[in-house]
């Protein structure tokens, strides 16, 4: 539960609201089918509010859903509380100005990265988001997201830019173990300069932020656990009631995996990476080593 509703983040409030209705709704015996028929919507709507995909929920339904669950009084009123909140509060990526660029997959990612306490990511092609510089966005977008116009670019990058504040919180900073594959530091994305300097930031962001650390795969290695492809696992502390979940996205679509079989096998293949590749020092020497390639 949320102490003090109505100072916290939208993102916190519309999570902490969808694993509460979903409790409430279990506990009540219904399925979310018999929910939607005594509310008159699609089960789908019942989804997205137990799944806190909803940019803004509205009191009137939480009203309506805790008057079918019977909830107490005093849960109703927090629960209303936080609907409140999504309605006269957005978080940054909810601004209308960044809708184009943020496919509704996305979205739901941010929600749930906002407030997670630990991030683990593996890339075989590119640096990792949180650790992009400007100008290393600016080039990869313009090549891999050709016909966008200069202020799409610009919405992408302050998009990529805003996120890593979750790394620099005064208040738990957000831990990222970052593990890429060696064609990332060996592939020039835009001009030698833009690369150069790229590397030097990996590598000093994971020497002075004692919350992120980075692991590098080696070609020489050869086959390894993560050569399926790029993925994010999102983990909560024990005191948040989320389970983790997993971030995958393509050129046309991205989307949150939260089946807890398929998060497992994420999870098994990370720590596979992370006992398979060189540790934190050595990678980091690996990283200056390419910067004096460039």
């Amino acid at each position: 539960m949320i102490e003090d509703v109505g100072s916290a983040a939208p993102a916190l409030c519309r999570l902490q609201l969808a694993v509460e209705l979903r409790d409430l709704r279990i506990a009540s015996g219904l399925t979310a089918s018999e929910v939607a028929k005594r509310l008159v919507v699609s089960p789908s709507k019942i989804n997205r509010l137990e799944a806190g995909e909803n940019g803004v929920v509205e009191p009137a339904d939480v009203m309506a859903l805790c008057e079918i669950y019977e909830a107490p009084a005093e849960q109703r009123a927090t629960l209303i509380g936080y609907a409140t909140v999504t309605k006269t509060k957005r978080d940054w990526w909810q601004e209308r100005a960044y809708a184009p660029v943020i496919l509704p997959g996305f979205k739901a990612y941010l929600g749930q990265e906002a407030i997670a306490s630990a991030l683990h990511n593996y890339e075989s092609e590119y640096v990792p988001g949180l650790l992009q510089t400007e100008p290393y966005v600016r080039a990869l977008h313009r090549r891999a997201h050709e016909g966008l116009s200069r202020e799409e670019i610009d919405r992408l990058v302050t998009v990529r830019m805003t996120r890593q504040e979750v790394l620099h919180r005064d208040s738990s900073p957000l831990r990222l173990t970052a593990i890429i594959n060696e064609a990332v530091l060996r592939r020039r994305v835009g001009s030698p300069e833009v690369m150069r300097a790229q590397l030097e930031h990996i590598a000093e962001t994971a020497s002075s932020l004692p919350n992120v650390r980075v692991q590098v795969v080696p070609f020489e290695f050869g086959e390894h656990p993560g050569m399926n492809g790029s993925f994010t696992i999102l983990q909560f502390t024990e005191r948040d009631p989320f389970l983790p979940i997993v971030y995958l996205e393509n050129l046309s679509d991205a989307w949150v995996v939260r089946k807890r079989a398929d998060v497992d096998r994420y999870e098994e293949a990370f720590t596979d990476l992370q006992a398979f590749a060189p540790g934190h020092p050595e990678s980091l020497s690996m990283i200056k080593k390419a910067i004096k390639e460039f």
